[in-house]
């Protein structure tokens, strides 16, 4: 029927702890956010796809044959193609995207994007593609259609986790579970106002140096390295991104187990100082912004999030004192000439 339509939705996520492990095998514990994507997907009688981004006010037009100019296009294309290339009959289709997942910023809206498209897909041609399946096809279509080389975390994120519980995943098995916050605890998202693109930034070259390190030291991904000092026959470059995929898998594992906001947030700080100077993806907004939040007697420990290069900063801190660490902090922040702005919780 022409008219039938289908919705899909899906969550963005913030990263607790485990960044850049996950193309690497390793562990990663990220949680959803509460803003949403919806994709809302309509058979068409137009033989070409239209794609409209309420955010963007833009439409794109492409066939399944020809990947669309528009990047946030891609992003859908990906979706289609791929479901398309492991059976699924995908019509024409007018396609509308609405999403509150902030832009930019490292909290996954593109794979927001592409579980809620394959979310309502999967209601519209009622194959029985489970949510790991879904994250699989979002996470190709990425890599294959956007040029970005990223790991499943943040497509298994957005398909699995909730806002309640954090996701520890093994990216590697794809064994996973849910695990409660620290008790008297609460995620607090800041946008640095540092801009950053993801596939024009050092992702892929990190991704590289990480997959060098490996061949040199014969396992077939960091992971599989137990100790940071197994690196330090290699190149100084090279032993500071092992050491720090080594440690962080550490602080993962150990944060599961910790069960205090405290030892939880001291794990977050050792993680911002590993990405700051052994993977060296921080810039000096980040760490203004970092130090900042952890400068605040309410909170326990914070950390860029996202890939890095500029984005959001994520904090753990007493649920009660949220919106005035967040109030404090921006203020700070903006009076060293910065400008900063509350993702997470939503501004009402």
């Amino acid at each position: 029927m022409l008219d039938e339509q289908a919705i899909g939705e899906a969550p963005g996520r913030v990263n607790l702890l485990g960044e850049h492990t996950d193309y690497n095998d390793g562990y990663v514990l990220p949680i959803a956010i509460a803003q949403r994507t919806r994709v809302t997907l309509r058979r068409s009688h137009d033989p070409l796809f239209a794609v409209h981004a309420a955010a963007l006010d833009a439409t794109a037009r492409f066939a399944l044959d020809e990947p669309p100019a528009e990047l946030f296009a891609r992003y859908v294309y990906g979706c289609l193609f791929e479901a398309r290339a492991v059976g699924i009959n995908v019509p024409p289709l007018a396609i509308r995207i609405e999403s509150e997942v902030p832009m930019g910023v490292g909290l996954s809206s593109s794979a927001a994007l592409e579980v809620a498209t394959l979310r309502a897909l999967r209601e519209l041609t009622r194959q029985p593609l489970d949510d790991v399946r879904i994250a699989q096809l979002a996470q190709r279509a990425e890599i294959e259609h956007t040029g970005v080389r990223c790991g499943i975390m943040d497509q298994m994120a957005s398909s699995l986790a909730d806002t309640e519980h954090a996701l520890l995943l093994d990216t590697r098995t794809l064994e996973r579970r849910l695990v409660p916050l620290p008790p008297d605890s609460a995620v607090l998202v800041l946008d640095s106002g540092i801009a950053r693109t993801l596939a024009g930034s050092g992702y892929n070259q990190r991704r590289a140096e990480c997959e060098e390190a490996a061949r040199r030291l014969g396992v077939r991904a960091l992971r599989d390295v137990a100790h940071a000092h197994a690196a330090d026959a290699l190149p100084e470059t090279l032993r500071r991104r092992v050491r720090h995929v080594v440690t962080e898998n550490q602080r993962v594992l150990q944060a599961v187990d910790c069960g205090d906001a405290r030892a939880f947030g001291a794990l977050m700080n050792a993680s911002h100082a590993s990405l700051r100077d052994d993977y060296e993806v921080s810039v000096a907004a980040l760490d203004r912004l970092v130090a900042l939040l952890q400068a605040q007697p309410a909170v326990y420990g914070a950390r860029l999030t996202g890939a890095g290069f500029g984005g959001a900063c994520v904090a753990l801190c007493r649920p009660s004192m949220r919106q005035a660490v967040a109030e404090a902090v921006l203020r700070d922040y903006a009076a060293e000439g910065f400008s900063a702005r509350l993702l997470v919780p939503p501004v009402a």
